[in-house]
């Protein structure tokens, strides 16, 4: 029989500052993921309710605009789509309340280096192939 094709191939980015998230989907363009861009932790979660089966890998900004932080997203995340790498960062360290908060989940410093970013991706690839 023929090899099982993998439905989870997108990689959602979440960062409000523009330029940034231009250059994570630069990067990643790099990949053999299919990139998906939103602004907000809503604006990320409204695409997961209908596609999150077709995402492996989820790199987010902490800080984000409206009510969502990227913490939040990635703990919703986490609880309702377990497969789904998530991967956050930030300039500032995490807050106490934070880091536990993030047990399933990888930080990453900014400013990141893209080998690391590339990295994470080429795991969630992995992960999502099993």
């Amino acid at each position: 029989m023929g090899q099982r094709i993998n439905p989870n191939r997108k990689a959602l980015i979440v960062e409000d500052d523009e330029e940034l998230r231009a250059l994570a989907a630069a990067l990643l363009e790099e990949t053999d993921l299919e990139i998906v861009e939103a602004s907000s932790g809503e604006e990320a979660l409204r695409y997961l309710h209908h596609h999150a089966d077709e995402v492996a890998f989820l790199f987010s900004d902490v800080r984000l605009p409206c009510l969502m932080s990227g913490v939040d997203l990635a703990q919703i995340v986490k609880l309702k789509w377990p497969w789904i790498r998530a991967v956050l960062t930030s300039g500032a360290p995490l807050e106490d309340g934070n880091e536990r908060a993030m047990r399933d989940v990888k930080f990453m410093p900014k400013p990141w280096r893209a080998l690391d970013v590339l990295v994470e991706a080429e795991k969630a690839m992995r992960q999502a192939i099993r």
